[in-house]
């Protein structure tokens, strides 16, 4: 659901009112963002993860937890779920590199969004250059998925880590292109050059 505020001025809230948060504690902004979640409108979830984001420098491994269970139970398009992962989770595994394991099992779940969550959590790493063999383990896991969200996802994923692996990516992309989903190929190349990613749609 939706009110209807533009994404710029929602982030304007979130910013002007954390002041009023912060000083809460962790356990209580993340209450406050929990609250959030459950309303279902998308632009009170933005403001839990602004929020949740704004306090990573105090992430704990025992966050993990919440976070994937705000996954599980509040996540439910494309928007909320890249908006959390991206920067809250994104944020944390980069903290706690040994729970990226824990990304390759939501590869496992029946919920889309999960599934989506475990690619969109490393783009940002990803564009550092980081955990390219686990993106290659997530890939691997979610090849013939036939969702396009997630098909989408994992692609985005292939190609936010192509800007510091472009071979490795190319490689991947021609080992995998006879099984892997168009949707998913045309998003894993649009950062290779032209002539490969020419190769690479070749039949």
């Amino acid at each position: 659901m939706f009110y209807g505020v533009e994404s710029s001025k929602v982030s304007k809230i979130a910013k002007k009112h954390f002041p009023e948060v912060k000083s809460l504690g962790k356990t209580e902004v993340f209450a406050l963002c929990e609250e959030l979640f459950k309303s279902d409108y998308c632009e009170e979830a933005f403001i839990a993860c602004d929020w949740s984001y704004r306090i990573h420098s105090q992430y704990e491994e025992g966050d993990f937890a919440v976070f994937e269970r705000w996954i599980n139970n509040f996540i439910n398009n494309w928007a909320k779920c890249d908006t959390l992962c991206n920067h809250t989770v994104g944020s944390f595994i980069i903290q706690f590199p040994p729970y990226v394991e824990k990304l390759k099992k939501w590869t496992k779940s029946e919920n889309r969004w999960v599934k989506r969550a475990a690619a969109v959590t490393l783009i940002i790493p990803a564009k550092k250059g980081r955990f390219l063999s686990d993106i290659f383990d997530i890939a691997d896991n979610l090849l013939l998925d036939k969702d396009d969200m997630v098909q989408k996802g994992y692609g985005w994923l292939l190609k936010d880590a192509a800007i510091q692996h472009p071979k490795e990516v190319f490689d991947y992309v021609m080992k995998n292109k006879q099984s892997m989903p168009r949707t998913a190929l045309r998003y894993a190349i649009e950062h290779l050059p032209a002539d490969l990613r020419k190769k690479a749609m070749e039949k």
